[in-house]
C-alpha cells in the first residue's frame, strides 16, 4: 500500500530527526570498535555509510519537497 503524501512527509520527518541522529551514533561507535584505519578509509566508510542509510527510505522521501499533489487546485 502507498503511502500519502502526508503521511510520507510525517515519516521523513521523524526518519530525519529520530533515525538518523539515531544511525549516526551507532555507525561512529561501530566505527570505534575498531582500529582506526587510514584517513582515506575512513573517510571511504564515512560516505558510504552516508549513503547506504537513505536506500531503504528513498521511497518516503520521493516528492516530498514538492506540492502537495492530492491538494485542492
Amino acid at each position: 500500500m502507498a503511502l500519502s503524501y502526508k503521511a510520507r512527509r510525517r515519516w521523513s520527518l521523524v526518519i530525519l530527526l529520530v533515525a538518523m541522529p539515531l544511525y549516526v551514533v551507532v555507525a561512529v561507535n561501530v566505527i570505534d570498535l575498531f582500529e582506526r584505519p587510514s584517513i582515506l578509509l575512513e573517510l571511504f566508510i564515512y560516505v558510504a555509510l552516508g549513503v547506504l542509510w537513505v536506500l531503504p527510505f528513498k521511497s518516503v522521501f520521493k516528492g516530498v519537497g514538492q506540492a502537495d499533489p492530492d491538494a485542492d487546485k
